[in-house]
């Protein structure tokens, strides 16, 4: 009889053995699917979360290098006479230079950033609660380290600043503005059409409380009231931003009072040494892969100095997206390898016991002249007709399977990733409202989360799953019928009897 034959035959006879193999067989096909469909769901989630995000390269100033070379000088120059104090310079950087690095490859976008701090002029600004710094502007006496006057007369006379200035190229990207923390209600956005101009955009709460509107006229000062600037408030925007604990002692760092400008306005209150120069560029990548070419292709920019600045890659907002993916990736692949194993060896233990059963048959077949590789695939062809079955019933089950177990594990992961974001925020500075560099903190915060996988069954994951599961039958009835086929025909009898 053929060996073919008689395995089907043997599989009608013994339906309850038969119906275990396929119970058995048909969980480890569905996890294993489910565990392949999860992984390329969450790749390319990743992948179109990586791709719409990119990530950001910012150019500053490397602060690490200039207290090093300050110190070395510092040393150097010491002869025990004098002690001389490290300062904190601010060292620009030239829109020239910036603008090189923006023709880079793998660059969607840039931005240029000039901060400084200014004086209402002819407005009242915010005014913050124990702030009392303006209460003796008036007065030209300073007051000295010790708490002494001074009446140094040989450098100009400071005043408290009450407004913050954020010089931009685009305010539609600055960060605040991407985090979603300020929206514009009225006006329009500052561009880089706006460069050169005297515009400005001024915060709701301030707007209302000196009855300004778009359109209207405001003055702002330097410091030293040796400049003056008359801008046009071309926007207004609305901020959520509340401002760390510091805004209730200044007006500056009250986010209300923080006015957004074209950078060259910003370079002008500053002084005619900041003329087109920007303290930070910020750079947007096509990808948040390509950061490392971008670095490496910038680091070839002979127009900016490298010992004086640094590129710092900033894909928080990527990592915090894709961090939960990532982890639901990494646990199915860890259950397709467990799943795997245990199946291979849960299916190989039934089929030795089967095979422990049916050695009389294998005797009896073995002494008529029936060839061992024909009673192995009798065996092979029991497993494998299970094993198709199961495939079907995986193709047909397994999305739905993968689609509750993946968004659960996904829901999990994000619930973890924003109790761990929410401990690092409490913990850190509070943001100024700013739209520089390192106010970036509400932007990870307010980003969007995956909430959902969208699980598709495709054709790979199939022969992927497929080539699993026929290797599992392969293995579950190879090891067990090398144990018994070694035997020889009269021992099997003779045992049996």
């Amino acid at each position: 009889m053929n060996f073919i034959k008689r395995a089907l035959l043997s599989m009608k006879a013994r339906k309850g053995r038969t119906i275990l193999q396929l119970f058995i067989f048909t969980i480890v096909c569905v996890l294993i699917l489910s565990g392949f469909t999860i992984q390329s769901a969450a790749n390319k989630a990743s992948e179109l979360a990586r791709k719409e995000l990119g990530g950001d390269v910012t150019l500053s100033v490397d602060r690490e290098k200039q207290m090093e070379a300050q110190q070395k000088e510092s040393s150097s120059s010491s002869d025990g006479s004098t002690t001389q104090r490290r300062m904190f310079e601010s060292t620009p950087i030239a829109v020239s230079a910036a603008e090189k690095l923006a023709k880079l490859d793998h660059v969607a976008g840039y931005n240029l950033y000039s901060n400084t701090q200014a004086l209402a002029s002819g407005f009242d600004p915010i005014k913050s609660s124990n702030d009392t710094s303006q209460d003796s502007s008036s007065s030209t006496t300073q007051q000295g380290p010790g708490g002494e006057s001074s009446n140094d007369t040989n450098r100009p006379q400071m005043v408290q600043a009450d407004l913050s200035v954020s010089g931009v190229l685009d305010s539609a990207t600055a960060t605040n503005f991407k985090a979603g923390t300020d929206k514009l209600v009225s006006g329009k956005a500052i561009t880089a059409s706006d460069v050169g101009k005297n515009v400005v955009m001024i915060e709701k709460t301030l707007a209302e409380e000196n009855d300004l509107k778009v359109g209207d006229k405001i003055k702002i000062q330097s410091s030293d009231e040796a400049t003056t600037v008359e801008l046009t408030i071309q926007g207004i925007y609305e901020t959520s931003d509340s401002g760390s604990d510091a805004a209730t002692n200044f007006s500056f760092l009250n986010p209300y009072n923080t006015i957004y400008v074209p950078y060259t306005v910003a370079n002008t209150i500053k002084g005619s040494d900041s003329k087109d120069t920007v303290d930070s560029a910020i750079y947007f990548m096509d990808d948040a892969a390509n950061i490392s070419a971008f670095e490496k292709e910038a680091k070839q920019v002979s127009a900016v100095d490298w010992d004086t600045f640094k590129l710092d890659a900033n894909d928080a907002v990527y990592q915090q997206m894709i961090g939960p993916i990532d982890n639901v990736a990494s646990f199915s692949k860890n259950v397709v390898y467990i799943v795997s194993i245990a199946g291979a060896l849960i299916l190989g233990l039934l089929v030795m016991m089967q095979i422990r059963e049916r050695k009389y048959e294998m005797g009896v077949l073995l002494a008529i002249g029936e060839k061992r590789s024909k009673l192995v695939g009798q065996f092979l062809v029991e497993i494998l007709v299970v094993a198709v079955l199961s495939f079907g019933i995986a193709a047909v089950s397994s999305h739905y399977v993968a689609q509750v177990v993946g968004n659960q594990l996904l829901t999990q992961q994000n619930a973890t990733a924003s109790e761990s974001t929410s401990s690092s925020n409490q913990r850190g500075p509070g943001g100024n409202g700013g739209g520089g560099p390192g106010f970036g903190a509400s932007l990870t915060a307010n980003t969007s989360e995956i909430k959902s996988l969208d699980i598709q069954v495709s054709l790979e994951d199939m022969l992927k799953m497929g080539g699993i599961g026929v290797g599992i039958a392969f293995i579950s009835v190879l090891l067990p019928s090398i144990l018994v086929l070694r035997m020889n025909p009269k021992t099997i009898l003779t045992k049996q009897e």
